[in-house]
């Protein structure tokens, strides 16, 4: 298919939004197992929606052949080279990072992917499903990333609840025992930084913070209000809370 461009708050995915990308001269997609899901498109600085091309707008691409499409964020546009730019953009599901959630506890994996969800700090567009029904002693004990929650750290879901397989489609957030079949084949895939100095990145941009104090022994307090806007937030199409 051809990789289509829509604004950054956009969620049906049903229309032609900003443009079709006809002009991109490759667009790929790397998924790695409950890790990286990243886009990465050249486009010339001759095609049509050249200009249209921003940090935080959505390109929304199939990632396999016979797969639903799927939206990726851009992160990050290098500057022209040989009249050609390179656009980095990661899955709607790195949304989850922004989203900070606070204390609660949970015995299941179950009841602790849907407390991400009612104690999300702020609005909380994802669902959460699973078919693993093993138990134990889920805390999250100040608050956290939603998406640090599911994996890739200690007390996580899958560090509590055993190992298994995410799957990240649009807005759903499936976590399965067994996502697909081993069929013994080891893919890699390596990334080359070439230049530093001519990069827009707004990985390290937040909109609000949550601040809480801790002691380390089980007391933590947080802020009535939960969440500390930046005061430029109506800046950006979805919010991003450190």
């Amino acid at each position: 298919m051809i990789p289509i461009l829509y604004e950054g708050n956009e969620t049906q995915f049903n229309t032609n939004g900003l443009g079709r990308l006809a002009d991109a001269i490759t667009c790929e997609v790397t998924e790695e197992r409950n890790a990286t899901y990243e886009l990465v498109l050249t486009y010339p600085i001759t095609g049509i929606h050249y200009n249209e091309l921003q940090e935080n707008r959505i390109i929304l691409a199939q990632p396999f052949d016979g797969g639903l499409t799927q939206p990726f964020i851009i992160y990050k546009i290098s500057r022209p080279l040989n009249g050609i730019v390179t656009v980095n953009a990661e899955h709607i599901s790195y949304r989850l990072t922004g989203i900070t959630v606070m204390p609660f506890e949970a015995s299941t994996a179950q009841a602790a992917l849907a407390g991400i969800d009612s104690y999300s700090a702020t609005s909380n567009p994802f669902n959460f499903t699973t078919d693993k029904t093993t138990t134990g002693s889920f805390k999250v004990k100040v608050p956290t990333s939603a998406r640090a929650l599911l994996c890739g750290q200690s007390g996580s879901v899958l560090d509590v609840f055993g190992s298994g397989d995410y799957e990240f489609n649009r807005f759903d957030v499936n976590l399965r025992v067994n996502r697909g079949t081993d069929n013994g084949v080891t893919l890699r895939y390596a990334k080359n930084l070439t230049d530093l100095k001519s990069v827009i990145d707004t990985t390290n941009v937040y909109t609000g913070i949550s601040p809480f104090w801790t002691n380390g022994e089980g007391t933590t307090v947080t802020l009535p209000e939960k969440v500390i806007m930046s005061g430029h937030q109506s800046e950006f199409p979805f919010q991003i809370i450190k």
